[in-house]
This record gives structure tokens, sequence and C-alpha cells, in this order.
């Protein structure tokens, strides 16, 4: 009996989700930033590469290249330097910055909530603090911890290990070619280290969304309850419903005897219909009404003898398309004009006051 015992089995509501991501708990892994960081700034570096040796040969034989060089003139060349620094510092700031956003876009999407920074004394509590040590979040990131450890550690030795040729013969290599390779080594080793960094990552992302469904979880009784929050209370919806169909009853009774005729299906539907040439550019929907409304507006219709004539096509049609206090479309034109040209004929001959059926 889960649901006596108050176990969460049923999915969040829609409502429960959106209170939950304005409060800012949301699914997000906090390595998987870092991760696409790091494999983004190594992917950059390396295309960028042979424009940061150009740079620092550029800068290297302006300033310490010439031996007529003198102090009072590195301190002018002094903008040029910062000026070479900021060219290529500023790309990879940005793209890191991109990288960082993408990541937590990603994650979460926009998102500004200032929930979190309200003070909540859990947070200190040590008692709360010392319990959380032993939760299943806390064992989940000790082992994605030690897993990320083991992995680099694992990377690193492969790397070393595949590569352990080339850096033994690196010893006879020139200054140039040795820097050249130990570039090709570090990048190999950080492209790798990023690679299972992300993978990781990702699986804590994985771990991180299906732990916050779990969360977001309700009781039946909790889903009962949302449901009543968002429909409202039974007594007021009741009560409005009847003030609404009060209002609905008082308008019919005003409106209704100014109609020159009630289109009906017969008993089921009911439209009344007013047409003034010099004020209106079409007839106009004056009341419609379904069951006890199309009663009503029979009843009114025949209490001030508004003729009501039987069109069940055309009942139907008006009665879908078009609201009260709205023109009668284009469409309907040739029915309407032939109702109430049988409309002001009978009227002419004196019959009122008594339903039409043709």
């Amino acid at each position: 009996m889960a649901d006596d015992r108050g176990e969460k089995t049923e999915a969040p509501t829609p409502r429960r989700r959106q209170e939950a991501r304005e409060k800012g708990q949301v699914a997000r892994s906090q390595d998987l930033p870092s991760a696409v960081l790091l494999l983004g700034t190594v992917v950059v570096l390396k295309v960028m590469a042979p424009h940061i040796l150009s740079t620092f040969l550029q800068l290297y034989s302006t300033v310490l290249g010439s031996d007529a060089v003198q102090a009072t003139d590195v301190i002018q060349l002094l903008p040029l330097v910062l000026k070479s620094a900021a060219m290529i510092t500023l790309p990879i700031l940005l793209l890191a910055v991109v990288f960082v956003t993408a990541a937590n876009l990603a994650q979460v999407g926009w998102l500004i909530s200032t929930d979190p920074l309200k003070p909540d004394l859990n947070r200190v509590n040590p008692v709360t603090g010392f319990g959380k040590l032993f939760d299943k979040q806390a064992v989940v990131r000790l082992a994605l911890g030690i897993a990320k450890m083991v992995a680099i550690g694992a990377v690193a030795a492969f790397t070393i290990w595949d590569m352990r040729h080339g850096i033994l013969y690196s010893a006879h290599l020139s200054v140039g070619q040795l820097l050249t390779y130990t570039g090709e080594v570090i990048y190999t080793l950080c492209l790798r280290l990023a690679i299972v960094l992300l993978i990781l990552a990702i699986l804590d992302y994985g771990w991180q969304r299906w732990q916050h469904e779990q969360d977001l979880k309700m009781t039946r009784e909790e889903t009962k309850e949302e449901f009543r929050r968002m429909e409202g209370d039974p007594i007021i919806k009741q009560r409005r419903r009847q003030v609404q169909q009060q209002l609905a009853q008082q308008r019919m009774r005003y409106d209704v005897p100014k109609a020159d005729v009630v289109i009906t299906n017969p008993t089921e539907l009911a439209i009344a219909i007013k047409y003034d040439a010099d004020a209106m550019a079409a007839p106009r929907v004056l009341a419609k009404g379904q069951g006890y409304m199309a009663a009503m507006i029979r009843q009114i219709a025949a209490e001030h003898g508004v003729p009501i004539v039987e069109r069940k096509p055309l009942a139907q049609a008006l009665y879908k398309t078009v609201e009260v206090g709205q023109e009668i479309p284009r469409e309907f034109y040739k029915a309407i004009a032939e109702v109430l040209a049988y409309v002001y004929e009978i009227a002419q001959r004196g019959y009122r006051r008594r339903p039409i059926s043709a």
C-alpha cells in the first residue's frame, strides 16, 4: 500500500516542475561546464598554436632580437607587447565564456532565480550537514570523484606509455623540435583527459536528471491537492458558474426581446438574430444558448412575441461559428435573408407570439 505510506509514486505535475524551477531547483552537473571548458580550450589552443607562436617570435625579434635596443626603447615598446598579449588571450577568454555559458544553457536553459540566495539556517545546521555526508547524493559525488582521479591517472599513464618511444628519442632533438614535440605530448594528454572528464560529466548530469525527477515525484494525495489548487475550490467554482449563469440570463432577458427572430434546432439550440439596416452592416447575434439556455431564449421570445423559426443546419452552424455580439459571416447572408424575409412577411400578416416551423 504505497499510497497509504505516503510514498512518492506519481509523476510531478507541470506546476510542481515550474515552482521548483523558479526556486532554482534544477538538474545540473557542476562538472559539465568544467569539462566543456577544458576540451574547448585545448582545441582552441591547438588551432591557435601557429598564431601564438608567430606572435611570440615577432615580439622576440622586435624587443630582444636586436643588440641596439636600449632600455628606453623597451619601455616604448610596452604598448606593442600588451597589444600582442591581448590579441592572444582575449579570443581564448571570450571562447571560454562561450563554452561555459553554452554548457549551462544546455543543462538548465535561461534561468534567473534569487531563491538560493535567501538565508536558510538548514545550510549551516551541523546536524543536517552531517546527515548529508551519508545520503545518496554524497555517495555518488564521492564515487564520481574517485572515478575522476582514477581516470586522470589511467589516461596519463596510458598516454606516457603510448608515447614512450618518442619521449626517449626526444633527448636527441634540437631545442625547437623538443618544444614542438613537448607541445604535442601535452596536447594529446590534455585532449584525452578532457574527453574522459566530459564523459564522466555527462554521466553525472544523467544521474542528476534522474535524481531530480525522483525528488519532484509526488504522492497521490499531493497530486490531488495540486489539481484542486489548479482548478480552484469546487464551491467557489460552482458559485462562479451560478453568477455567470445569472448574468447571462439577465442579459438574455434584455437582448432577446429586441431580436427580429430566434432560430432553433428546434429544442437543443436557440440563436436570437437582430438586423437594423441603418445601424448594422450585417445581422447580429444578440443571444445564443444550448439546452436550458436555449429553452430560456425560446421562452423569452414567446413572451415578447419574437418569431421562432426552426432551421436545424443553420442553427448548428451559427452556434458553432458566431459569438454573441458578432455579425453574421458572409456565407450565412443568403440563409439569414430568407429567414428575415419570411419573418417580415408573416409579421405583416399579423402572425406573432407563436412558434413558426418551416
